[in-house]
């Protein structure tokens, strides 16, 4: 098996711990290589989406980027139907947007807020 290295904030680390110690995995390596099956996945998944499709998106940011999620946003607005945006404690806002349209759009939308480093959590649930 091929070591790698990876660096990791303090916050990270310690969900990760935690997730170890809730869900019995047997090292960090396992949380972690859980993590990445997880995404491979659900990137093989999206990537068999096609044609026209209904979605909706899960994003949850910390406040003080909420123009980078708007930036974001205003660049699918051919996609995306409606945005709810809410507060959350400790400075969070959890944003839902309710997308129609090309499933390659769809998943570029996904993907755009996915790889931003300032996003928290992204998830993709496609009717």
């Amino acid at each position: 098996m091929t070591i790698i290295s990876i660096s990791l904030n303090e916050r990270i680390l310690k969900d990760i711990d935690k997730l170890e110690k809730e869900l019995g995995f047997s090292g960090r390596s396992e949380v972690i290589r859980a993590s990445v099956r997880m995404l491979i996945a659900d990137k093989r998944e999206n990537s068999k989406l096609k044609g026209i499709i209904d979605a909706a998106l899960l994003v949850i940011h910390d406040d003080k980027y909420s123009e980078e999620v708007s930036n974001i946003r205003h660049k699918y607005d051919d996609i995306v139907k409606t945005q709810v945006h809410n507060h959350l404690a400790n400075h969070k806002c959890f944003e839902i947007f309710i997308l129609n349209g090309i499933a390659d759009r769809i998943i570029s939308v996904t993907e755009a807020f996915q790889t931003n480093k300032k996003i928290d959590y992204t998830k993709l649930i496609v009717s």
